[in-house]
């Protein structure tokens, strides 16, 4: 049986959408109709998919959901075409539905499940496919598909914790960036109005609050222009590959950030680099899909020279310490696994300690950012109270 895509009316006359398995349009349009509905249109899955370029988004969340669903029935004795089909009956939206449905489909004409999920690329990349093949050649799909699911929630563990750990700073900065504009913009121009009356000689601190404040009345909406297309210009730039990559080398030499980075992308090449070498992989394949999720060009160089050293009979840890872009307890780590024959463990014990580094460093930088930002808005708005009340005590002096 297939699997069909469907948009129908309903007897009020609302479209309705979904997915029916059958072995022809036909038999689909029948099903409809026999539930009260007019047939819009129906189209295979794997046509759709092709519209769709090569498969729907699926979300990290949902990805991690549905993979360990499928190892739980898998290794519970389920077929994997029941599985897949008890898995999708299980979600309710269309697009996960229609894609577990067309993998069914492909694995019923007798294709392997990695063979399947090479149609959709872009919600299955090649870490995941060679994860798949690997367990199904040798007969632990399910340990594998466990593993998987490992990885996509701890990403999607990661993932967050940077989100919402950036939000409140992001948050704070775009407030106090508003709330300084405003005092320049409609609060200072008030206030100092009566002192250039005056005729008086301003300070010079209040004489330059001034002169901001006329600057960004006459010109503010140009300024922000010009930010506007710096920043646009910027994303254009990093999409060129010298200029990312030049970028991406400059980032991993500050003090802070540069650590932030690196711990990221060791962390990603270590996870997936385990869990490769857990499900069978070979090495030197694990390494070069494990390069290819990496964001961060230096380092993925630094992992396909890796890989090379190891083709010509080099070690992996002395080949990425040539690089000095890895934490020496990583490669310490990778050491010992390579002399004691425990490479995937230790290589799992890397991934989780540099996992926690990372997140203990988010946590200093935010410790840091956060006083530093209020220090420098208190800064400003205490310039600008002593810059309105300077004047005020020399009229005062001059009164007595």
């Amino acid at each position: 049986m297939l699997a069909f895509e469907y948009s129908a009316l309903d007897s009020k006359g609302r479209t309705r959408k979904g997915v029916l398995e059958g072995d022809h349009a036909g038999q689909i349009r029948r099903q409809l109709r026999e539930q009260g509905l007019s047939p819009l249109q129906v189209e295979a899955v794997a046509q759709s998919a092709q519209s769709k370029h090569r498969g729907p988004r699926i979300k990290s969340a949902e990805m991690a959901l549905f993979t360990r669903q499928l190892a739980t029935l898998i290794g519970a004795g389920l077929t994997l075409e029941n599985s897949l089909q008890t898995v999708a009956k299980q979600h309710h939206r269309a697009a996960l539905q229609s894609l577990l449905l067309s993998l069914r489909a492909k694995v019923v004409e007798g294709h392997s499940l990695a063979d399947a999920m090479a149609q959709f690329p872009r919600v299955f990349p090649e870490l995941y496919r060679a994860s798949v093949a690997a367990g199904e050649q040798a007969g632990a799909l399910d340990k594998v598909l466990n593993g998987l699911a490992d990885y996509s929630e701890a990403r999607h563990r990661l993932r967050q914790k940077i989100l919402l750990a950036l939000f409140y700073p992001l948050i704070l900065t775009l407030v106090a960036v508003l709330i300084v504009i405003g005092l320049m913009l409609f609060v200072v121009p008030q206030v100092v109005q009566v002192f250039a009356q005056s005729g008086q000689n301003l300070p010079l601190l209040t004489q330059v609050l001034i002169d901001a404040s006329a600057f960004l009345q006459a010109y503010g909406g140009y300024v922000f222009l010009g930010l506007l297309l710096s920043l646009f210009m910027g994303i254009y730039a990093w999409r060129i590959d010298a200029i990312r990559e030049q970028g991406q080398r400059l980032l991993l030499r500050l003090p802070l950030l540069g650590r932030l980075s690196q711990g990221i992308n060791t962390s990603r090449f270590t996870q997936s680099l385990s869990m490769l070498s857990a499900g069978g992989v070979p090495l030197l394949d694990a390494l070069r899909i494990s390069a290819e999720i990496i964001p961060n060009r230096p380092i993925r160089r630094a992992i396909e020279f890796a890989a090379t050293q190891v083709r010509e009979g080099g070690s992996l840890h002395q080949a990425l310490a040539q690089s000095q872009l890895f934490p020496a307890v990583t490669l310490s780590l990778i050491a010992s696994g390579e002399s004691s024959g425990q490479l995937q463990q230790l290589l799992a014990q890397a991934a989780k300690n540099q996992t926690e580094e990372t997140q203990n460093l988010i946590n200093l930088l935010l410790a840091i950012f956060e006083p530093l930002l209020i220090l420098v808005m208190g800064l400003v708005v205490l310039l600008i109270v002593l810059a309105i009340l300077m004047p005020i005590f020399e009229l005062n002096q001059l009164v007595r």
